[in-house]
């Protein structure tokens, strides 16, 4: 008796569950319902990157020592450096370097551990070929600067929905200088600091003796 009222037990909490999640689905299904559909005419309009965004590779030839921390931190050891040592320098020479976009995984691995920051992440991400080999970046092609979304002046540049105004869904028609909903990471830092410094105040101030305290 008690095996089958254990039974349906279980059986009606897992039809509670199974239509809790229900509800869950569907309520985001009816929550974009009332949405507008929003199309990016690519490639006359394009979202912004995020700040943060790992593109293609940028190199600087002029940087590079030939170290190779790149090719050691690199989990496929993507980065082919091509150098010889110079005798009379006891030094290396660097002949070339490349990196095959075709295989890369953008983990950032070399930009983290460059010693000289001749390796940085860009906002490209149209790199699209009909040949895979043409994927594969020597320094020259590496060295090419990226052409900015924000710059090119054949293209409007979209916000993404993380970069608009709160409240705000559609980014077409949203001035420039209007807040976005969140913060940039350089104005959290700047929150962060400024909090801490007012915290160490107020630490200074609560520790200062009664005299001190009294007078101030």
């Amino acid at each position: 008796m008690f095996g089958f009222l254990k039974k349906v037990a279980d059986y009606t909490r897992d039809a509670v569950d199974a239509a809790n999640y229900l509800g869950q689905g569907l309520s985001v299904t009816f929550d974009h319902l009332r949405r507008r559909p929003i199309t990016v005419q690519y490639p006359y309009e394009k979202l912004i990157p995020s700040e943060r965004y790992r593109g293609r590779i940028h190199y600087e030839f002029d940087k590079c020592i030939a170290c190779e921390v790149c090719v050691r931190v690199c989990p496929i050891n993507l980065p082919v450096v091509d150098w010889v040592m110079n005798k009379e320098t006891k030094k290396k020479e660097l002949r070339n370097y490349s990196i095959d976009f075709g295989v890369c995984i953008f983990c950032g691995n070399c930009v983290e551990y460059c010693p000289t920051n001749c390796l940085s992440m860009t906002e490209e991400y149209e790199l699209a070929a009909f040949d895979r080999h043409s994927l594969n970046y020597d320094n020259v092609a590496l060295g090419r600067l990226p052409t900015s979304v924000t710059t090119d002046p054949s293209v409007q540049p979209l916000r993404e929905l993380a970069y608009l105004p709160a409240g705000v869904m559609d980014p077409h028609g949203v001035p420039a200088d209007q807040p976005r909903a969140g913060q940039l990471p350089a104005q959290v830092l700047e929150q962060l600091q400024a909090n801490a410094a007012a915290g160490d105040e107020g630490e200074s101030i609560e520790n200062a003796p009664v005299g001190d305290k009294a007078n101030g």
